[in-house]
């Protein structure tokens, strides 16, 4: 056994801050890191590779197998967002004391839950375990989800995990049993290259765009009006929020441009479907465009996820920390995938959404404390309580 397993939260946190694993880099040498970690007997360590064989996830597993995914499995995400903000106070990537907290990309999201899953896993003993512990360590959340949605969709040949999930996303340690999910879109224009000095030779493909545009505008201010099922859950946004994010068409101004692309993200309520919005964005711009030809392509899906309220783990949870009244965020994460699987996700971490993805994020020790702590409760009670 590697002797990093002595390793402290907070030293262990420091380690995996040290890693960068900016979505646009491999996370393998953390994930290796960790696979090292909790090489030790009793304790299963798999990796599941992306398509291209440049990520993977990790599937950590140890006691014995439990009936009916009985257990518990913490779970997050390696990767982080870019740190290229010039407001930095320290290096982005080495963990820094500053007053009460912790300060370094990932600190917040999600690398403080993660020092934590993992210690609670490399601290207990395999055989003293009732129900089996697992992790669920994914690569690409921040890009669009994409390391769950491999797990998901691999899962024929992944082993058997607790279907009861703890995804650590900083929620400053309150239990959130929903949020929105997401649709990426791409509608596309083509056109024909011509000098703008004879237009009549060329077909500008950014003015149907910019019609689509505004019957896109139209469309959100229509939606803006709507109450969907569970609306009432996300009282600051109680509607499925339009975004048009992305424009990108021509070369030079004495060009007739021959293409445009338009980039639409759509957050969803939970139950929505992504087909049915797909479709109104398709019958929205072939309305405003009646015979001019686009096409309509999916970018990416983060399903929304909504978890009972009655479900063990919710009421558990909600019971540790006193929390009454369902909690949703606005944001998707890797449980609207597993979700699909079958497993019954609960969001609960360490540290706050506002400072995620800004530069000098934090986390504050004394929540990044009570974290372990509550996490050595639920563990205790799920994995080796009799």
């Amino acid at each position: 056994m590697s002797g990093a397993s002595g390793l402290s939260d907070p030293a262990l946190l420091e380690r995996l801050v040290a890693f960068d694993t900016t979505s646009r880099l491999s996370n393998l040498p953390l994930a290796d890191f960790v696979a090292d970690y909790l090489d030790r007997p009793g304790i299963g360590v798999e990796k599941l590779w992306s398509q291209d064989g440049t990520k993977a996830n990790l599937v950590i597993r140890a006691g014995p197998d439990g009936p009916g995914g009985e257990g518990l499995t913490l779970s997050g995400h390696m990767d982080v967002v870019p740190a290229d903000e010039p407001e930095w106070h320290s290096a982005p990537f080495t963990l820094t004391r500053s007053g009460e907290s912790f300060v370094g990309r990932g600190a917040a999201d999600m690398k403080g839950f993660l020092a934590l899953a993992i210690n609670r896993l490399a601290r207990c003993t395999p055989s003293r375990l009732r129900r089996p512990l697992a992790l669920l360590l994914t690569y690409d959340e921040e890009t669009g989800t994409l390391g769950a949605r491999r797990f998901v969709e691999s899962r024929p040949a992944s082993p058997g995990l607790p279907r009861d999930v703890i995804i650590g996303e900083p929620t400053s340690l309150r239990v959130v049993r929903l949020h929105k999910g997401m649709i990426r879109l791409q509608l596309a224009f083509h056109g024909r290259a011509a000098h703008s000095g004879y237009p009549h030779l060329g077909r500008n493909a950014i003015e149907p765009a910019a019609l689509a545009i505004g019957a896109l505008a139209k469309l959100r201010i229509d939606m803006e009006a709507e109450r969907p099922t569970h609306g009432a859950h996300f009282p600051e946004v109680p509607y499925a929020a339009l975004n048009v994010g992305l424009v990108s068409g021509g070369s030079a101004v004495n060009v007739i441009p021959d293409r445009c692309a338009v980039q639409v993200g759509i957050r969803l309520l939970p139950e929505m479907k992504a087909d049915d919005m797909t479709e109104r964005v398709r019958a929205t711009v072939a309305e405003a465009l009646p015979g001019e030809p686009f096409e309509l392509t999916s970018l990416g899906e983060s399903p929304a996820m909504m978890l009972d309220e009655g479900a063990a783990l919710y009421r558990e949870l909600c019971g540790l920390v006193g929390q009454h009244g369902a909690q949703s965020v606005a944001f998707a994460t890797d449980a609207g995938w597993l979700q699909t699987a079958g497993f019954r996700c609960a969001i609960f971490g360490p540290g706050s959404i506002e400072v995620a993805h800004r530069p000098n994020e934090f986390l504050p020790i004394a929540e990044f404390v009570r974290a372990g702590q509550l996490l050595d409760d639920i563990v205790r009670r799920r994995c080796f309580a009799e």
